[in-house]
């Protein structure tokens, strides 16, 4: 419990709201034809898991960079775990974000 008598574990929880956005905007940027609540949080976005390349994501990091303010670098180091997952992404986002 914080000073507030809150639990602190609650600023440790991803944003479920920015997630389901990010969701939606993956599917729609990239035209995939599943629903955003498929995609798992924490299943790869890369590679096995949601099956995206590498042009999949330089793609999606312009869109994402566009809609919330940002600057990604295409050579940043970070870019594998930046796009580890919906749930790496999202809190990248949300850390990152102006807009």
């Amino acid at each position: 419990m914080n000073t507030m008598g809150q639990p602190t574990t609650a600023l440790c929880e991803p944003d479920s709201l920015l997630e389901r956005d990010v969701a939606a905007l993956i599917v729609s940027a990239l035209n995939l034809d599943i629903g955003p609540e498929e995609i798992a949080p924490e299943a790869p976005l890369y590679g096995d898991g949601l099956g995206l390349d590498s042009i999949d994501i330089l793609e999606l990091a312009l869109v994402v960079s566009k809609q919330f303010g940002m600057q990604m670098k295409a050579d940043s180091e970070e870019n594998y775990h930046i796009f580890r997952s919906l749930r790496a992404l999202t809190a990248y986002i949300g850390e990152h974000r102006t807009k």
